[in-house]
């Protein structure tokens, strides 16, 4: 018996043994990148993945995944982040993870394949942008994002190509050129792919652009068809049936200036009704008495319309705003889903454009079935049973000819950052924008080779510089997060901002709704009722949507971040006191137990250099004001105020050179970094008048500052405020 005993202990010792042995940690292997993806994958994808720009056709931005959910959301944690070599500059990508692999964007049309589990780099291409295309985007040198199918990615680049890039090296597959070379057009929308068509589309309608969209055979690159959403000269054939029945809602000779209706954004597919709808932007330029003296309601600008995938013929249309002459486009986020409306199930298209309605329609044939109004405005008092917006004629600046302050402004109640959908709580989430503008029609209109063409004149509507009144202007300055029922056509509920520029949302079914905002903050909400769960500071204004994925059982949460875009370029001291400063470009992933540290932020550089001394006069600083709203100010900021995401011109050492500068406005010294010559609109004596404004600015706002802080009252010691802070 003892030996049987002894045997069996033993026996147990060796197994206990084998227990307590730690197994060996095998890395997991470096996924290989393939993106074999095609329609029926992207139709209904694995939970984990991201196959395309909302996640499926659909682009409800909804992730099934609940591992991260409202009860443990609160130890999210940075797992890796990955720095962006855009410094500074807008980063508005939604990546795509196929395989383990993700696929991001950024700035200049770069496009990067990391491993979705670390974060380590597998490739990366740089198409190679040249700068002087930065010049032709109205908004920024961001973006949005890429598409897969077949083991490609596609991009598309700033200065208008459409380029196929080998999933699995990195290397170009071809290219094709998409817009007339030369004319100013770019492109910053992400592709989609669609039955083995690449669509894109393209921006420009500030500068004079005729708007289209393109499909292009996604093996080969070769062109499938084009529509173009407005009219050309009538004199010519008309390219279809469609933009012959658009052509009876102008008036003059609108052709010459364009006409807009760029397709900047906004591309979605129904593959069981084999339509494509697209999301049409303003008009060139904005103010409809120059494009079109006589109004009209301008089709198909500030519509939705939907195509045949296979041939690009029209099938209807659904026009948001009639006469658009505030920059209201439709290029918005579109979303399909299935709702039940009056009892009945019903498939509907949804969009809350620039004007502040939200639309619900009937995708199978374009019926208005509700629509209401997500925020504020004075351009309208409503819809009709049509959805016909009421314009109220006092906002129409263009027939008055008066300045006129309408809400919401050119920037609109909610822009391109994407909304998303919960079937769960069947509420849409997205950023508005609570911002007016005060439009005032430009006398003596000359198209501009550079620079954009409005109608509107910049210069009479400039900030102010009292600081009082900037103060005000700025406390009326907001912006939030709604939840809004598209069914009953209300808010649910709202996360106040500060600040008006703020990123795009992602649902989960966790009850979760993830969204950044412009001061650095990555925040968790209770999707159902709003409340904030957890938040990260991000270091840099985030205006991208998050996406979610996992990995062998993992969730993680993934955002790209960097701030900028049209508000931050425009909007001078608005913008540069509405995000925050350091805006360091970077993807930042998380999960739960996350333990990675992001470094720490840099100092910032020393900006109270003396300015030079005064030139000119009042004369000549008034002169160089009305040059620089004209030509620079979309750039470099209101009133020459940098808005933070490119460097400001008061503090620049080259205004200290009459010789420097102009070589670098009218001689195009940087132009490959995106500054190029201006010679032929701007005199050297406009340059000098120029330089003179923005030197007499930085003695101007150095002068008030000093004002403004001797007037401040004393601050309190530090050994007075209570521990914790000030109650």
């Amino acid at each position: 018996m003892k030996s049987v005993v002894t045997a069996m202990s033993l026996a147990a010792a060796v197994f206990l043994a084998g227990c307590s042995k730690q197994p060996e940690v095998v890395p997991a292997a470096t996924p290989k990148p393939t993106a074999l993806v095609d329609t029926a994958r992207i139709t209904a994808p694995a939970d984990g993945e991201w196959l395309s720009y909302g996640r499926t056709y659909d682009e409800q931005r909804f992730s099934p995944l609940a591992r991260i959910d409202a009860g443990n959301v609160s130890q999210l944690g940075l797992a890796w982040s990955y720095d962006l070599d855009t410094p500074h500059r807008v980063q508005e990508s939604t990546p795509l993870v196929i395989d383990g692999v993700m696929y991001v964007t950024s700035a200049w049309s770069k496009l990067f394949a990391l491993d979705a589990r670390t974060g380590k780099e597998l490739w990366r291409f740089d198409p190679k942008v040249p700068g002087e295309a930065g010049v032709k985007a109205c908004c920024d040198v961001g973006n949005r994002g890429a598409a897969a199918w077949n083991g490609k990615i596609y991009i598309g680049t700033l200065d208008g190509r459409l380029v196929a890039v080998d999933a699995a090296t990195g290397k170009q597959v071809w290219e094709v050129m998409t817009v007339p070379k030369g004319e100013n057009y770019t492109i910053t929308g992400a592709p989609r792919v669609f039955d083995g068509k690449v669509l894109i589309g393209n921006g420009g309608a500030e500068y004079g652009a005729r708007g289209f969209v393109t499909a292009y055979d996604a093996e080969t690159g070769n062109q499938v068809w084009r529509f173009y959403t407005v009219p050309g000269d009538p004199k010519q054939p008309f390219e279809n049936p469609a933009l012959e029945k658009a052509a009876k809602t102008w008036k003059g000779e609108w052709w010459k200036l364009g006409g807009g209706g760029t397709v900047w954004d906004s591309i979605v597919y129904d593959p069981a009704l084999k339509l494509v709808y697209i999301g049409v932007g303003n008009g060139s330029p904005w103010n409809q008495k120059l494009r079109s003296p006589g109004g009209g309601d301008n089709l198909y600008l500030s519509s939705i319309v939907a195509l045949k995938v296979e041939s690009g013929e029209y099938a209807w249309h659904f026009q948001t705003t009639p006469g658009e002459t505030w920059d209201f486009t439709a290029t918005q986020p579109l979303m399909l889903a299935d709702l039940e409306i009056g009892g009945k199930p019903r498939q509907v298209i949804m969009q809350a454009p620039k004007n502040g309605f939200f639309y619900v329609l009937d995708r199978t044939n374009g019926e208005f079935i509700s629509g209401g109004a997500y925020a504020f405005m004075t351009w309208a008092s409503g819809l009709d049973d049509k959805g016909r917006p009421k314009a109220n004629k006092e906002a129409r600046y263009d027939q008055s000819g008066k300045p006129t302050a309408v809400v919401p402004g050119p920037g609109g109640a909610h822009s391109w950052q994407p909304m998303s959908y919960s079937p769960l709580t069947k509420l849409v989430y997205f950023p508005v924008m609570e911002a007016g503008f005060m439009f005032i029609p430009a006398k003596g209109v000359k198209p501009s080779k550079i620079g954009w063409n409005t109608g509107v004149d910049f210069n009479a509507g400039s900030l102010p510089a009292d600081p009082k009144i900037l103060e005000g202007i700025k406390q009326q300055l907001k912006g939030h997060l709604v939840a809004w029922d598209p069914v009953a056509q209300k808010e649910v509920w709202r996360a106040q901002f500060d600040h008006p520029w703020n990123g795009g949302t992602l649902a989960t079914a966790g009850n979760l709704v993830f969204a950044g905002n412009s001061m650095g903050e990555f925040v968790a909400y209770r999707a159902t009722n709003g409340n904030p769960l957890w938040s990260a500071p991000t270091q840099a204004g985030v205006l991208a949507a998050p996406i979610s994925y996992e990995i062998d059982g993992e969730q993680y949460v993934a955002i790209e971040v960097g701030w900028g875009g049209a508000f931050g370029l425009a909007a001078g001291e608005l913008a540069r006191d509405a995000h925050l400063a350091a805006n360091i470009p970077r993807v930042l992933v998380y999960k739960i137990g996350g333990t990675a540290k992001l470094p720490a932020i840099p100092a910032a550089a020393a900006t109270n250099a003396e300015p030079p001394a005064e030139i000119g006069d009042e004369a000549t600083w008034t002169a160089g004001k009305a040059v620089f709203h004209t030509y620079c100010s979309v750039c470099h900021g209101d009133s020459a105020v940098s808005g933070g995401v490119i460097p400001d011109l008061r503090l620049s050492m080259i205004t200290r050179d009459p010789g420097a500068w102009d070589k670098i406005v009218r001689g195009g010294e940087r132009t490959p970094r995106g500054m190029v010559s201006f010679a032929t609109e701007v005199s050297s004596e406009d340059s000098e008048k120029v330089r003179a404004y923005v030197i007499h600015r930085a003695h101007e706002i150095r002068t008030l500052e000093a004002a403004a802080a001797a007037a401040a009252p004393a601050s309190v010691p530090a050994t007075d405020v209570p521990v914790g802070g000030p109650k």
